[in-house]
């Protein structure tokens, strides 16, 4: 009997995109497993190879004048080192548009796709974003590509059959089959991504990473990312991002940007417990409890406040921050979101425009001279686009180091350190920190928040 099941299991097939799943109803149906899907899918499913230049690890000794001065200048600069990356693409356009995971060729220096019959392009990265694990790379002098087609992401459901597609291991192209075995997975996956993503068994690999997780139609469900592992192989628990996300990425790169732009919420939320929905009043614990909000934030403009709890993005659930965020980032910087809202007894739907975070007030970026004591510090003020690419907490306000330098970074400062005061004398504005590093005198006293926490640096000069 289970013979038989795993032979129906495997043997549902599409013959086209545009066809319905069937059942197969013969044996020479039977006999052709997911064989037609796979004919269709896989040319569009590429290996990447990717070469990256990492910078040697250095001596805590390097930076010592002393050791540069003694040994010179090539003492104090290590080595960098090549490392080759192996991975997946999946082509999303005939022109030469195509996806694959930032970790593979996020920092590439040079990048070679090869596609199933053994054509072989150069490409550049157009639009990668870390946090999502999403690059978009451009092949040069691509036309006419075979490409897979977009199936909205949120109509997937549990129990669908799945094939991923990729390179494990650098063999080969390679197709494994399983089913979806869950969605609105967050915080779960492995490596830079952190976000939504839909759980699958087909069996992902080292060298999976940014194949194609299609459907029975041969249309793409989402990006393999990662996999939940202890041993380095797989164990039955994928990770892939989703198509509409994916859509999003494609949308915005063909639009020019060279960065991904999600829309500014503002917001710092947390997931609803059962503790909390207690003491809320609420019989069943869903949706995301408003625990910060920004000034500037978007959900305050249309009337939220801490405490509300958002249960629906746009009429679907939300459970978590990053399943919140996820909505949002699919809708798009320009329109606008419904929001519905639970404050007590009353619940109610809410219009959220979709911003860019705000560059308010100016950042006024600066980076100090060798008139200081700390020459190469970059500090800048802080406003709701600084949080967001610093990943600040909401609440960060002032003035905040962006890079500490040579010279900053000896003396304990750190990238996102919110500078209080320097010497006694409060820090509002980039060039306070001048004015103050300029002539400190003898004795140099630094007062900064670090990860909400005070931090003080006493020098001597």
């Amino acid at each position: 009997m289970r013979k038989i099941l795993c032979s129906l299991m495997l043997a549902t097939f599409a013959v086209s995109a545009n066809a319905e799943t069937k059942v197969p109803t013969s044996q020479a149906e039977i006999s052709l497993g997911f064989a037609p899907v796979v004919k269709q899918a896989s040319p569009a499913v590429v290996n990447i190879y990717a070469k990256i230049v990492r910078q040697g690890r250095s001596n805590p000794f390097f930076s010592d004048p002393f050791f540069e001065d003694f040994f010179g200048r090539g003492f104090s600069e290590p080595r960098p080192r090549v490392q080759n990356s192996l991975g997946s693409g999946v082509i999303l356009s005939g022109d030469g548009y195509v996806v694959s995971n930032y970790h593979v060729v996020g920092t590439a220096t040079e990048i070679r796709v090869v596609t199933t019959d053994r054509r072989e392009y150069s490409a550049q990265v157009v639009l990668g974003d870390k946090e999502s694990d999403i690059a978009i790379l451009r092949l040069e002098e691509a036309e006419d590509l075979p490409h897979l087609n977009f199936r909205d992401s949120d109509q997937v459901e549990v129990g669908e059959l799945a094939l991923a597609i990729g390179n494990p291991f650098g063999v080969g192209q390679t197709v494994s089959s399983g089913i979806i075995s869950g969605l609105a997975r967050t915080g779960t996956a492995t490596g830079n991504a952190r976000g939504y993503f839909i759980q699958t068994d087909a069996a992902i690999n080292p060298g999976n990473s940014g194949g194609a997780l299609i459907d029975v139609n041969g249309d793409l469900i989402g990006i393999n990312t990662s996999i939940l592992t202890r041993s380095g192989g797989s164990n039955g628990i994928g990770f892939a991002i989703p198509a509409n996300l994916v859509a999003e990425f494609l949308r915005q790169a063909q639009a020019g940007n060279d960065s991904f732009v999600a829309p500014w919420a503002g917001v710092a939320g947390q997931h609803m417990s059962a503790d909390i929905a207690e003491s809320l009043g609420l019989v069943i614990p869903m949706g995301v409890v408003i625990s910060d909000l920004h000034s500037l934030s978007p959900l305050a403009e249309a009337g939220l406040r801490v405490g509300d709890v958002v249960t629906h993005v746009d009429g679907d659930e939300v459970n978590s921050p990053a399943e919140m965020k996820f909505r949002m980032s699919v809708s798009g910087v320009g329109g606008t979101s419904f929001l519905t809202r639970l404050r007590g007894e009353d619940s109610a739907e809410v219009e959220v425009d979709l911003i860019r975070a705000p560059e308010t007030p100016p950042a006024d970026e600066t980076i100090l001279d060798e008139n200081t004591v700390m020459p190469g510090l970059k500090v800048s003020r802080v406003n709701p686009a600084v949080i967001t690419r610093m990943g600040l907490l909401l609440s960060q306000t002032g003035v905040v180091v962006v890079d500490a330098g040579r010279y900053g970074g000896r003396s304990g400062l750190r990238a996102g350190d919110a500078v209080v005061s320097i010497n006694g004398a409060d820090i509002e504005h980039p060039q306070d920190v001048v004015d103050a590093l300029t002539d400190p005198g003898r004795r140099l006293n630094l007062d900064v928040v670090r990860r909400g926490q005070p931090v003080s640096l006493r020098f001597r000069l």
